[in-house]
């Protein structure tokens, strides 16, 4: 098991000093040699100002977002409606509605779009959601349909490749609700070269099966009702490094990492991501403790899984990395269920024990309340170690999935102090404390941004809101630099979804933004990048 002993309490402490002083520290002398480049000026910080935002119509109207700068319109996917809302940006603090692009004839709802040079592509679930899916290819500018092609199950995210010759598409292949029908996951490789006539290429997990035991025994999780390897993993979101030549899929609820060969259209392998020990890494385990803040270590086998949803790659000294949003997440179906609060569950006494807890480990105000799952740690009925859902943090990794740095506690102590709402709040409710049992402040987006010599990671938090900045021009060692969330209680953007950066060579306004698509609010906010 890998733990984030390199991160502990020092990291913290500079979080808290970061927050309260300008972050404008040299970079540096290893960190300047990047990639070729860029039009942006280097800035030494940078900040957020939104400028403008659209009310899509009410909860899930707004939740992934492609900006196309051929046609200067955003598209985004209205999860209310199964549609896809077009806005007018040419004008960024005022967006307008133009039109909807409308997927019913493929049968099932809009899940994702990408857009590249003038042509959007929309992922489309099917009829039932476990047979395959479709991606849909439009003229941006007339909305005319150009072509679809037929993909795996569930197809949800999807992204061109920087060329724009390749579409890459996440296809989830998740089970029914009973699990009598259980569809391969799988990556769908798409030649848009011609994209009258795309050509789709298939990326299976078949030549896992039977590999089970084997992956179990490295970390990787898989534990669906008799699932096999390929019906167990449900790739969740790409990445692809600038060659083109490789992709890297979170498997979510696996706990994993998939990277694929993309020439070669095959999975090179599946590699676990490990599991973040709360003994270091403190967190705040109970909404039940006050309500308080009390975020803090528990010096006993109380494990975070790192569970990423989104993933984005970025390249410096010629080095790829990725950097991952760990969101986390349960299976929760009818027929199966994963999750289960520590309270529940009968703990091993001498592993559990009053002296490490300060009382009774599974009280309500202790771990009693944590939501963990049932299908690690246990031993004859007992358990004797704890895994909870996500790592709320964001990671940064090595090409090969090797762990560079962690964000550790510094996300939920971020929100100890947000103005327009208490501490760990859910994105529908406005109680301090309330997702405390529960993930936390939950990041679930994040995208790369270069300005200059320099790199931003972008990080949606989907409970609390807001995006939080962070310069990763150094992998292993980031530095905070800003937080802005735009929710007031109830009002305002709540649960952020999708998060995209516009460079300024491609914005409307010749202006580095940030667009963020907000699920439970249905609003599209739109942030100004302000280079310092």
């Amino acid at each position: 098991m890998r733990t984030q002993h390199a991160l502990a309490l020092a990291a913290t402490l500079s979080l808290l000093a970061a927050c309260s002083q300008d972050q404008t520290a040299a970079t540096p002398a290893d960190a300047a040699a990047v990639r070729a480049p860029a039009s942006d000026p280097t800035p030494s910080s940078i900040t957020l100002e939104k400028i403008g935002g659209f009310a899509g119509g009410g909860q899930g109207a707004a939740e992934i977002t492609a900006f196309d700068e051929v046609s200067k319109r955003l598209f985004v996917v209205n999860g209310a409606q199964g549609t896809v809302d077009v806005l007018d940006l040419k004008d960024p603090a005022s967006p307008r509605k133009l039109a909807t692009i409308s997927v019913a004839q493929f049968g099932g709802s809009a899940n994702s779009v990408a857009a590249d040079n003038g042509v959007v592509a929309v992922a489309v679930e099917a009829t039932p959601k476990t047979a395959p899916g479709t991606v849909a290819f439009y003229r941006a500018t007339t909305l005319q349909l150009i072509s679809s092609v037929q993909v795996g199950a569930l197809p949800d995210m999807l992204t061109f490749t920087k060329s724009g010759r390749l579409v890459l598409v996440a296809n989830e292949g998740e089970p029914s609700t009973d699990y009598t029908v259980d569809p391969e996951g799988s990556v769908s490789i798409i030649d848009v070269s011609n994209i009258n006539f795309p050509r789709v290429t298939p990326v299976s997990f078949s030549a896992f099966n039977g590999q089970e035991a084997s992956l179990r025994s490295q970390g990787v999780r898989i534990f669906g009702p008799g699932a096999s390897a390929a019906q167990d993993f449900e790739p969740e979101y790409i990445a692809v490094d600038d060659a083109e030549t490789t992709a890297w899929v979170t498997l979510q609820e696996n706990n994993a990492l998939a990277v694929i060969d993309i020439p070669g259209a095959t999975v090179r392998r599946i590699v676990p991501l490990g599991y973040k020990s709360h003994a270091v890494n403190a967190l705040d385990a109970s909404d039940r403790d006050g309500p308080s803040i009390n975020i803090r270590t528990w010096p006993v086998p109380l494990f975070g899984m790192y569970q990423p949803d989104a993933i984005a790659a970025y390249a410096v000294n010629g080095q790829t990395y990725l950097v991952t949003a760990n969101e986390g997440d349960a299976r929760d179906y009818a027929a199966f269920a994963e999750e289960a609060r520590v309270s529940t569950l009968s703990l091993d006494a001498n592993v559990f024990t009053a002296a490490l807890c300060g009382g009774a480990c599974n009280a309500n105000s202790r771990l009693g309340r944590l939501n963990v799952t049932n299908t690690l740690g246990r031993s004859g009925g007992v358990f004797s170690a704890l895994y909870a859902f996500g790592a709320r943090s964001f990671s940064i990794w090595s090409a090969d999935g090797q762990l560079v740095w962690d964000s550790g506690d510094q996300l939920e102590r971020l929100t100890t102090a947000v103005p327009g709402a208490p501490f760990n709040a859910g994105n529908n409710d406005n109680a301090l404390d309330s997702r405390s049992d529960n993930k936390g402040p939950e990041p679930e987006g994040v995208t790369i941004g270069r300005l200059g010599d320099k790199f931003y990671a972008f990080i949606g938090l989907e409970r609390i809101g807001g995006v939080v900045v962070y310069d990763v021009t150094v992998p292993t060692s980031p530095t905070y630099v800003t937080y802005v969330n735009t929710r007031s209680g109830l009002t305002g953007d709540l649960g952020p979804e999708g998060v995209e950066f516009v460079p300024a060579v491609r914005s409307p306004s010749k202006e580095p933004l940030v667009i963020v698509g907000n699920e439970v609010s249905g609003t599209t906010a739109i942030f100004r990048v302000d280079l310092q």
